[in-house]
């Protein structure tokens, strides 16, 4: 568990009082916080709904989407920790160059063009050198002759972290290992798969013609074609539109689609 200063271990103690919630529970917030700079944090807190995201200025998701309570509560609890980390020393002092301080690369790579963070994951970039911190192991890897110029956490592919340098995206385990453990590839870990409406509307059959009639050739008589029977042909046209319009109905009461959403595909489709 991460340690705290006496005043860190006071700041959560009244924190967790005042919102009913677990010390446990604040410490995690206080960590995420903390790792992501004080401006935005990722968390797996199942006193706040589960995996959530938060960011400065107000973009908040939770496990349970609609519950805005919940959401302000995300909100109010984030600027409280990030105000306090700003202005106070909440975690011990860590010696430079050994994990967990501020400065956790070794120090003979000297000082990086740029490092970040975010959530367990931190990188520094050097000259021929990319550090790596994942839950506290570090690696560093040779970037080659790759000139990188960012570094992010992909959620939802299968390699964590990817870089940009001029030859495109590149994984960071495809780069030579230095010193340290490979990073191990990571599974899926956005909260809700996108939704691809549009692909998966399934299109009435009355847009397209079911057939066409074909003209005589070279004066050669055919036989005439059967002609569908209209009012059939309207009712299955009718009964998919219904159909059509009750799956809408399902995906805006799911919350895919707002209202407005549902009404002006409904009126394209009864058009």
């Amino acid at each position: 568990m991460q340690k705290l200063t006496d005043i860190g271990e006071k700041f959560v103690n009244e924190i967790a009082s005042r919102y009913g919630l677990s010390h446990d529970a604040v410490l995690h917030m206080l960590v995420a916080v903390n790792n992501g700079g004080g401006s935005m944090a990722q968390f797996n807190c199942p006193e706040l709904g589960g995996s959530g995201q938060w960011m400065r200025g107000g973009m908040i998701m939770v496990g349970d989407m609609f519950n805005n309570g919940l959401k302000n509560t995300v909100d109010n609890l984030c600027n409280e920790l990030a105000n306090i980390l700003s202005n106070n020393q909440v975690f011990p002092v860590v010696p430079a160059g050994t994990p967990g301080s501020n400065q956790w690369w070794p120090s003979d790579l000297g000082s990086p063009f740029s490092s970040g963070g975010q959530n367990n994951s931190r990188y520094a970039v050097f000259a021929n050198r990319l550090a790596v911190e994942v839950d506290g192991q570090l690696s560093i890897y040779d970037t080659l002759d790759h000139n990188i110029g960012g570094v992010s956490q992909q959620q939802g592919s299968n390699d964590s972290l990817t870089f940009n340098s001029q030859w495109g995206t590149i994984s960071v385990t495809s780069l030579p290992l230095v010193s340290g453990q490979p990073i191990e590839p990571v599974g899926q870990t956005n909260f809700v798969e996108p939704t691809h409406f549009e692909e998966q509307m399934p299109e009435p059959a009355f847009m397209e013609p079911e057939f066409q009639a074909q003209a005589p050739v070279n004066n050669i008589q055919t036989e005439p074609q059967t002609q569908p029977n209209n009012n059939n042909a309207q009712y299955e046209a009718t009964s998919q539109m219904i159909e059509v319009i009750k799956k809408l109905a399902e995906l805006r009461d799911l919350g895919v689609l707002t209202e407005e959403e549902f009404n002006k595909k409904k009126s394209e489709i009864l058009n």
